[in-house]
């Protein structure tokens, strides 16, 4: 029993890693008024760069800088069309997302010929699993070998990295003065424009804050959690990302926790899979793969209590004349 629990925890750390990465850059985006549903496309088109890019180069971190930049690109284009010119936040996000599904499986049927797969990548293409010493030879010790051998030992660099964001992305909107901007920018773009700041430059460079961690996101996803690009890998993980957000009411400590309830979910869904339970019989694999699904309607649902959203978010700002 205490091995499962081990086994699912350690799980949960793997599957919230793409969802942490991607509601946090929601989280700067919408805290400075602009709705970020983009962000499934941008994971989905940082994970067909990371993974073309390391097949075709052999570094995977050029790789994870291709994902970044495609990121930041993708970031560009909504922020070039909801900020520079008003358009609506929502179908702009929409767009890009449909332009992502389309783009990375055209380019992988054109470039690899696989279906719009990448070709599967080796060890040297991939982030692979970090081993903190003496993992290896405390793994049989009674509760303190699980802990520190499987549930923290073994994870890959952007594993710890996503983690280790939360409170630099906590100090940089709570302690910084751009911080501070961007808080008032997403509340009340009106006074921030009257103290002579740039609403537009706020919300491009929350924009690309938020390129540069989707781009991270995806190229966890190819790169890291998997060994190659397939279509459609995001598989709706910045819409839960969303859902994160909300329930974490845009906090970077309770968006965390947000994302670690889904990926816990999903872990267990994982490990139901094929299992008989008392009185059921095998659950259906299709009624396991939908709970994440579920929890998010749910939640959103009302289940969370009152969520306020910032003030301006999803508002196109025009400067008053």
């Amino acid at each position: 029993m205490y091995e499962n629990i081990i086994l699912i925890l350690d799980a949960t750390l793997r599957v919230s890693t793409p969802l942490l990465l991607a509601a946090m850059a929601g989280m700067f985006s919408e805290r400075s008024g602009v709705v970020n549903i983009a962000l499934e496309g941008k994971m989905l088109a940082a994970a067909f760069a990371a993974a073309a890019t390391a097949t075709a180069t052999g570094s995977v971190w050029l790789g994870l800088l291709a994902a970044i930049l495609v990121g930041i690109f993708m970031a560009l284009i909504h922020a070039f069309a909801s900020v520079t010119h008003n358009g609506d936040q929502v179908v702009s996000g929409v767009a890009i997302n449909i332009l992502a599904a389309g783009l990375t499986i055209t380019l992988g049927r054109y470039w690899f010929g696989l279906g719009g797969q990448t070709p599967t990548l080796t060890d040297d293409q991939r982030f692979n699993p970090i081993t903190f010493p003496f993992a290896d030879a405390l793994a049989d010790v009674p509760l303190i070998g699980g802990l520190y051998s499987t549930l923290l030992s073994g994870h890959n660099l952007l594993v710890y990295g996503a983690f280790a964001l939360v409170p630099v992305c906590w100090w940089i909107l709570y302690r910084t003065r751009f911080g501070l901007r961007l808080r008032a920018v997403g509340e009340n773009p009106h006074a921030v424009d009257t103290a002579g700041i740039s609403v537009a430059w706020l919300r491009y460079r929350a924009l690309i804050i938020a390129g540069i961690l989707c781009g991270i996101a995806g190229a966890y996803l190819s790169t890291g959690q998997n060994a190659g690009f397939v279509p459609n890998m995001s598989a709706g993980k910045g819409f839960i990302a969303l859902a994160a957000l909300i329930f974490g009411k845009w906090r970077p400590l309770t968006v965390m926790l947000g994302c670690l309830l889904f990926g816990f979910l999903d872990a267990v869904a994982i490990r139901l899979q094929g299992v008989s339970l008392p009185g059921v019989g095998e659950v259906p694999v299709q009624a396991i793969e939908v709970l994440p699904y579920i929890l998010t309607v749910l939640l959103l649902a009302g289940f969370i209590g009152r969520s306020v959203a910032p003030k301006s978010v999803g508002v196109p700002y025009v400067k008053s004349r």
